[in-house]
């Protein structure tokens, strides 16, 4: 492909997703939609012009993906204030999400099992259905920024403990060893948890420490490139590298709470302030462009031909429903009162298909008769019932919040070559500033 041609693409499509950006900022119609969409675009109608199977393909998607991944987690662990009087909301999101992700799981797993010919075994069932269970941080944190400052915070935390979580559990059922028990799994389970959080409050502390007494101009990328290193050898070592993500950003976002007392003496507030700002401002960025790529080169992977099966809406509104259900009562029984548009918010995407294509790198786990079109029709379901969620809680009527967008007729019935509804506008805003002069 032309160097030019690629630049001017590049630019293009990062362009098209700010637009897309405002648009869903105006409609509550999720970017990562039209992402996926102007993905599908180009494969459809620019496969003879472009190669797209240069940039479609497994690897370049599973390393955006997870480029992506920790960005995205980064950029959440900067926005979480740990206060005190939040304790309990931040319990109540972690049993929500811990609780959700679990039944979800067992829930889709058992669908998965007794809606496909040859039945699979549970163990390779449930490992398709936990990325199925698993709500996405990339679409929910852009959306609830509307939502009251409570319903904002449950909704930020449960979606980055149910990306943690999931992705946790999924790795552990991927990595477990054949035959081996339940009992021995949960105690690998702890074992890596135990061990996770030890070295990522330690490394928190640490580099935090050591990056606030750089004098350098240039550190940002060096904090980036070293999480990168930390996340990479985490996998290696199969710890679950999120932690160590998540507890860099808290750690960095809240330093009067972690360095108290005699620890006080080892940070500077005014020198850590500005570098937090400029780190936000790093992650919100990074993350926004490796999430527009991301869901770009899936559109160029999908098939739509998948969407048209009967049998693959029918397993699909059965997910849905599982998922919505357990959501239902899991919100009922912890949070119980005021859970809408809560009960709503519950989109998948990145990670959901950032795992699925672990799997497909697995093969003593596929399972071949499973149709990749219900992850699709899941993804976009889940984020049409968020979109009209979120239109309805902030008193919109739907079908006026979506057409309002759209280029409105000209109607002018006077022949005065104006359009008579801009005429009715300007003459009441005049009349109003009249007024109000007067």
């Amino acid at each position: 492909m032309d160097t030019y041609a690629l630049i001017i693409g590049i630019s293009g499509i990062i362009i098209i997703s700010f637009l897309f950006n405002i648009i869903s900022k105006k409609t509550n119609i999720p970017s990562v939609l039209m992402l996926i969409i102007l993905g599908v675009c180009i494969k459809e109608f620019g496969g003879e012009q472009i190669n797209t199977d240069v940039f479609a393909n497994l690897s370049v998607l599973e390393m955006v993906g997870n480029v992506g991944l920790i960005m995205i987690v980064l950029e959440a662990a900067l926005d979480l204030d740990l206060k005190r009087e939040k304790i309990g909301l931040i319990v109540k999101s972690f049993f929500v999400a811990l609780i959700a992700l679990i039944a979800s799981s067992f829930a889709i797993a058992y669908i998965i099992m007794y809606s496909i010919q040859d039945l699979p075994d549970l163990y390779k069932a449930l490992i398709y259905a936990v990325p199925l269970s698993i709500m996405s941080s990339a679409i929910i944190i852009p959306s609830v920024g509307g939502l009251k400052e409570d319903k904002k915070e449950f909704m930020v935390y449960k979606s980055t403990f149910s990306d943690i979580l999931g992705i946790m559990f999924f790795y552990f059922l991927i990595g477990a060893e054949v035959g081996a028990s339940t009992s021995e799994i949960a105690i690998d389970v702890v074992k890596n948890i135990g061990v996770t959080v030890i070295v990522s409050i330690l490394l928190s502390y640490a580099l935090v420490y050591v990056f606030q007494k750089l004098t350098s101009q240039v550190k940002l990328f060096l904090i980036i490139a070293v999480l990168f290193l930390m996340y990479a050898l985490g996998k290696k070592l199969h710890l679950s590298s999120l932690l160590i993500i998540l507890f860099f950003g808290l750690v960095l976002n809240n330093t009067p709470l972690f360095f108290r007392g005699k620890l006080s003496k080892y940070v500077n507030k005014e020198t850590v302030k500005p570098i937090m700002h400029d780190f936000h401002i790093l992650t919100l960025e990074s993350a926004f462009v490796i999430r527009t790529f991301f869901f770009v080169i899936f559109g160029m992977f999908i098939s739509l031909k998948s969407l048209i099966d009967w049998k693959v809406t029918i397993i699909s509104l059965g997910i849905i429903g599982a998922l919505y259900a357990v959501r239902f009562l899991t919100l009922k029984s912890i949070v119980q009162k005021d859970i809408t548009p809560q009960l709503y918010i519950a989109p998948r995407g990145l990670i959901t298909i950032l795992l699925f294509f672990v799997i497909e790198s697995h093969p003593e786990f596929n399972i071949t008769q499973f149709n990749e079109g219900i992850l699709l029709f899941v993804i976009i379901i889940s984020s049409i019932i968020m979109t009209w969620a979120l239109i309805k809680y902030n008193g919109g009527n739907v079908k006026d919040v979506l057409l309002a967008q759209m280029p409105s007729l000209k109607v002018d019935k006077n022949n005065d070559a104006l359009n008579d509804k801009s005429e009715d506008n300007i003459e009441h805003s005049v009349e109003e500033q009249d007024f109000n002069n007067f």
